[in-house]
C-alpha cells in the first residue's frame, strides 16, 4: 500500500508539471484513495522516528526591515490596526461577560455550579489552551449570543490535545441556536480532520424552538452532532462526555452516545422531557433527580458510566479517562531532547511582531511585500523560496515555526496565469513531501478583469482552475490566514474556507466579500443606481468581526499573536502520529 500511494503521487506531481489538459487526463487515470493517502503519510512520519536528526537546511535569512519609502502606509496601517484592535477588546469584554451578571449569580449561587472557564482551569493542564470561534454569535438577526453559548477548542489533558465544547448556561439558559449547533459542529469537524480526543461539558436546555427551522431539520444542523458522534467512534477518535448541569430533549443523545460519561451528582440530568412536561401529560409530580438524576442514570439505567459527586470530582475522573486513551507520547526524556533540539532550531524572528500592526493592510491599496509579514512569523525570519523570479505576484518557498517544517503560499498580488501555475507546482511538492502548508490570503480585491485577449484570459483561468484542483486534493494539513482580503475565486486557489483547511484564521483588518468595499461597479451593469448601497453593505458585511460573528472561519487572530497560533496548530496536528491505533477493526462502540 505504501509504495502503490507513494508511486501515484510522483506520477500527479509529475502529470501536473505538464499542461491542464494533460494534467486532468493523468490524474484522472490513477484514482486516489483519501484513506490509501492519509495512511502513507502517517506511516512515513513514524518511519522516520522522532529521535533521528532533522535535515540540515541553510535557509536565507529574509532581510526586511522598514524602509523610509515604507513609512506613509505603514503609519495608515497602524491606525486601522489600532481601531480594529479596540473593537477586537470590545468583543473579548462582550463574550467574557457570558450572559451577563444576574445570570452568572443565578448560576452559582442558586443553582451551585462552576462557570464554564472555571470548569476548563479544573479539565485542562494549564490556560494556555486555543479557543476556537469566540466570537461566534455577535451581531446575528435574532440577537447578540456571546460565544453562540458555548466554548469550544483544543487544550491539553494529561499533555494529549484535545478538543473541548463546553456549554455555557449563563448565555440563554445555554439553549442552543443556529449558531450553536453549527459551532459544535465545526469543533467536532476539526477533530476529525486532526483525529483528536473529544470532551464534551454538557449544560444545555435544549434547541430554541422558536428558531427550531433553522436548527433541526437540514443535513448540517443538529442531528449531525449526533451522526458525527457515531463516525468518530468508528473512527477510534475517543470521545468522553461530562454531564455537568442539564441534558434535555435532543442534547441527551450527547452524552449517551459517547465512549464513557462522567455524570454529577444533583446538578447533571439527562432526560428527553422534564419534570413540567412530565406534569403536562401525564399530571405527576416528579424531581428533575427521580427522574434522570445521577444516581438514576449510574444505577439503573446504565447510561453513564461514572458518578461524580462534585464537579471537582467529575474532572478527575474525566483525566483519568483520558489517561487511558490509546496514544503513546514520547517518554519525559525523549520530550526533553526534543525540546531542546526545537529551541536549537527555532531562532525567534529577527524583527519585532508588533510591527505586523502595521503591516497589516488597511486595504489592498496599502500592502508592502509579503516578504516583510513572512519574515515576522519564521524562525530566525529564513525562508527558502521557490522560483523566486517567476510568477512574483504569489511568493512560495519553505521556512520552520516554532520548528515546524511548513511549505508557505502568500499572496504578493494579484494570481496572473505565472502565479497560479507556479502555485499549483508548490502545493503538489509539498503534498508529495509530507509538509503541511501555509497560505497567506491577501488577494485582489475585484474578480478577474474581462481581458481584451481572450488567450490571455482562458490560460489564467485555466492556471488558477489548476491551483484550485492542487489546493483541493492536497492531503497535508493545511492552514490559511486571511492577513488582508478575502475576495473572489482567487480565495478558494489560496485555500478559503470551502476548501477546507484544518484552520483559518482572520486578523481584525481582514475583509471577507465578493469584492472589496468600493469595487461593486465590477459586479454591477454600467452606470447602475445601485452601486452605492451595494458598496455600503460591502463596508458591512467584509468585516472580521462580521465573518466571525457567523463562524465563516476559526477566529480573529492579533497580529502579534500570529506565530504562536500556528506553532500551537502544527504541535496539535503532529499529535495524530502517537495514536497507536487508528484502522478500523471492529463496529463502533455500542452503549448499554
Amino acid at each position: 500500500m505504501y509504495s502503490y500511494t507513494c508511486m501515484h503521487d510522483l506520477k500527479c506531481t509529475r502529470a501536473l508539471r505538464t499542461t491542464f489538459g494533460i494534467h486532468l487526463f493523468l490524474y484522472s487515470s490513477f484514482p486516489r484513495p483519501a484513506e490509501h493517502h492519509w495512511r502513507c503519510s502517517v506511516r512515513s512520519m513514524s518511519s522516520a522516528g522522532r529521535k533521528r536528526k532533522a535535515l540540515r537546511s541553510a535557509f536565507v535569512v529574509l532581510e526586511q526591515p522598514l524602509q523610509p519609502i515604507h513609512r506613509h502606509v505603514y503609519e495608515a496601517n497602524l491606525r486601522n490596526s489600532n481601531a480594529c484592535r479596540n473593537r477586537y477588546k470590545e468583543c473579548s469584554e462582550k463574550i467574557r461577560k457570558g450572559g451577563g451578571e444576574k445570570a452568572m449569580e443565578r448560576h452559582t449561587q442558586r443553582n451551585g455550579k462552576l462557570l464554564v472557564r472555571d470548569r476548563l482551569r479544573l479539565l485542562l493542564d494549564d490556560e494556555d489552551f486555543l479557543e476556537l470561534s469566540p466570537f461566534a454569535g455577535l451581531g446575528l438577526p435574532y440577537g447578540d449570543i456571546p460565544s453562540a453559548g458555548c466554548l469550544t477548542g483544543i487544550g491539553r489533558i494529561n499533555g494529549l490535545w484535545c478538543v473541548f465544547i463546553a456549554n455555557d448556561a449563563t448565555v440563554k439558559g445555554g439553549t442552543a441556536y443556529p449558531i450553536t449547533v453549527k459551532k459544535q459542529l465545526r469543533a467536532q469537524e476539526i477533530a476529525i480532520q486532526n483525529r483528536l480526543p473529544c470532551v464534551y461539558l454538557v449544560d444545555s436546555g435544549g434547541a430554541f424552538l422558536p428558531l427550531q427551522s433553522e436548527i433541526f431539520p437540514d443535513k448540517n444542523q443538529g442531528g449531525r452532532t449526533f451522526y458525527n458522534e457515531a463516525i468518530m467512534s468508528a473512527m477510534k477518535i475517543p470521545q468522553v462526555s461530562v454531564v455537568c448541569g442539564s441534558c434535555t430533549a435532543g442534547g441527551a443523545y450527547i452524552p449517551t452516545m459517547a465512549e464513557e460519561t462522567v455524570m454529577v451528582h444533583r446538578i447533571g440530568t439527562i432526560f428527553l422531557g422534564g419534570p413540567p412536561l412530565v406534569k403536562a401529560a401525564t399530571g405527576e409530580e416528579v424531581t428533575p433527580e427521580d427522574l434522570g438524576g445521577a444516581r438514576l442514570h449510574a444505577e439503573v439505567s446504565g447510561c453513564v458510566d461514572h458518578f461524580a459527586w462534585e464537579e471537582k470530582e467529575a474532572y478527575d475522573y474525566t483525566r483519568n479517562i483520558v489517561s487511558t486513551l490509546n496514544f503513546q507520547l514520547p517518554e519525559e526524556e525523549e520530550e526533553d531532547e526534543e525540546r531542546t533540539r526545537r529551541r536549537k532550531a527555532e531562532e525567534e524572528p529577527p524583527y519585532d511582531s508588533m510591527e505586523l500592526l502595521g503591516l497589516a493592510p488597511k486595504s489592498y491599496n496599502y500592502s508592502v511585500d509579503v516578504k516583510m509579514v513572512v519574515s515576522r512569523l519564521t524562525d530566525g525570519g529564513r525562508f527558502q523560496e521557490f522560483k523566486a523570479r517567476y510568477g512574483t505576484t504569489l511568493v512560495t518557498g519553505f521556512a520552520s515555526i516554532h520548528g515546524h517544517l511548513v511549505g508557505i503560499v502568500a499572496n504578493n498580488g494579484e494570481l496572473s496565469h505565472q502565479s497560479a501555475l507556479k502555485g499549483s507546482h508548490f502545493v503538489q511538492l509539498c503534498d508529495q513531501r509530507d509538509v503541511p502548508l501555509l497560505f497567506l490570503q491577501n488577494t485582489a480585491p475585484t474578480a478577474a478583469p474581462a481581458l481584451s485577449t481572450a488567450e490571455v484570459n482562458s490560460n489564467r483561468l485555466k492556471a488558477q482552475a489548476s491551483m484550485m484542483s492542487a489546493v483541493a486534493c492536497a492531503s497535508v494539513p493545511k492552514i490559511t490566514v486571511v492577513i488582508g482580503g478575502c475576495h473572489g475565486a482567487d480565495s478558494y486557489a489560496m485555500c478559503g474556507r470551502s476548501f477546507d483547511p484544518n484552520f483559518l484564521f482572520l486578523w481584525p483588518n481582514a475583509r471577507v466579500s465578493m469584492a472589496a468595499p468600493g469595487h461593486a461597479g465590477s459586479l454591477l451593469p454600467p452606470d447602475s443606481e445601485q452601486e452605492d448601497e451595494l458598496n455600503r453593505t460591502l463596508e458591512e458585511e467584509s468585516s472580521a468581526f462580521f465573518s466571525s460573528g457567523r463562524l465563516w472561519d476559526d477566529g480573529v487572530i492579533l497580529p502579534q499573536d500570529t506565530r504562536k497560533v500556528l506553532g500551537s496548530c502544527l504541535d496539535i496536528i503532529q499529535q495524530q502520529q502517537y495514536q497507536l491505533s487508528t484502522e478500523k477493526l471492529q463496529s463502533p462502540l455500542l452503549r448499554v
